[in-house]
């Protein structure tokens, strides 16, 4: 019979709820999170493109500059978060659920580019720094920091349940990291008159930006290309399906995450060929799908397995895994 894998190092933490009901509810709250969070953006973003035209301050532009791609990349968040709510359709029978992939990979692309601007602009601005009246400055960084960390708040309880809830967090973040350059730049200014710091608050900013769009452009390539999830060792699975009693052979072993706590399986099992005709084939079936729905730190609730007699060798396409 299949058996509970032992564990090794640190156990993932995964939630699942595969009821209609339960996850419209969870989606309608990320959706709520996400427009909460849209709205802050947006009014930090009002004001601090005016505070950057009153004081002139690279730091409160990049700022500015970063907020619009975050506003930006929130609308995107937003609007996919409903768009995935739409049922599948004899085309599309995933329904639209990776678009939340697509929205968290835009949203990386933009980071990195905001990134890239903010580390060449900052070094122009180091070479010929212009004065910046660091009291508007620390106001409008205020503004900016109170905004975000609100916004945060709000994001924060729902962060790990999508790539795209993630992604919003993590630029919503950003601006905060942000804003608290902006306030350091004006009060170095206040106290030393040294004008670079504004050019060097930028650059920390771009600093700040790139490793994370890195990281999450990785995850969602990863996903793009259809990676083993995280935490599902396809060898464990195996050999654990290789338990199930007259099973004789796996293979054509696959797995992939459609979307956040969607991962999916198939894979073809030989079994005796007594099996097909004392009609024991639905339990060896029942058997494996209860396996890797229940027996692994990453739940498989949506599996394929096909049944084969050893003699279906002779017609299997060369070079299955």
């Amino acid at each position: 019979m299949c058996e509970r894998p032992r564990r090794q190092g640190r156990p993932v933490s995964h939630v699942h709820d595969h009821a209609h009901g339960a996850g419209d509810v969870a989606d309608a709250g990320h959706w709520r999170r996400l427009a909460v969070a849209f709205g802050i953006t947006t009014a930090i973003l009002v004001a601090e493109a005016v505070g950057a035209l009153v004081t002139g301050s690279l730091a409160l532009l990049v700022d500015t500059a970063h907020m619009l791609t975050d506003a930006g990349g929130l609308l995107v968040a937003l609007v996919a978060s409903r768009l995935v709510l739409r049922p599948p359709t004899a085309r599309r029978t995933w329904g639209l659920r990776r678009l939340e992939v697509l929205a968290a990979l835009a949203q990386s692309a933009v980071l990195l580019a905001v990134g890239v601007y903010v580390l060449v602009e900052g070094v122009l601005r180091l070479l010929h720094p212009p004065e910046v009246p660091s009291t508007a400055l620390v106001v409008f960084g205020v503004v900016g920091l109170v905004g975000s960390l609100v916004s945060l708040a709000v994001l924060s309880g729902g962060r790990s349940a999508s790539l795209n809830l993630r992604a919003a967090f993590l630029e919503v973040l950003n601006d905060a990291l942000g804003s608290v350059g902006v306030i350091v730049a004006a009060i170095v200014i206040a106290m030393t008159g040294w004008y670079r710091a504004d050019a060097v608050a930028g650059l920390v900013i771009g600093a700040l930006i790139l490793p994370r769009a890195f990281v999450l452009l990785r995850e969602t390539a990863s996903v793009l290309l259809e990676t083993t999830p995280t935490g599902l060792d396809l060898d464990e699975v195996r050999a654990q399906l290789l338990r199930v009693e007259h099973v004789r052979d796996v293979h054509d072993l696959h797995a992939s995450l459609i979307a956040t706590g969607l991962p999916t399986l198939s894979a073809h099992v030989v079994v005796d060929s007594g099996c097909f005709r004392d009609g024991h084939a639905p339990q060896i079936l029942d058997a494996l799908q209860a396996c890797v729905a229940t027996r692994f730190d990453v739940p498989v609730e949506h599996s394929t397995f096909q049944l084969e007699p050893a003699s279906h060798a002779a017609h299997e396409a060369p070079g299955h895994p």
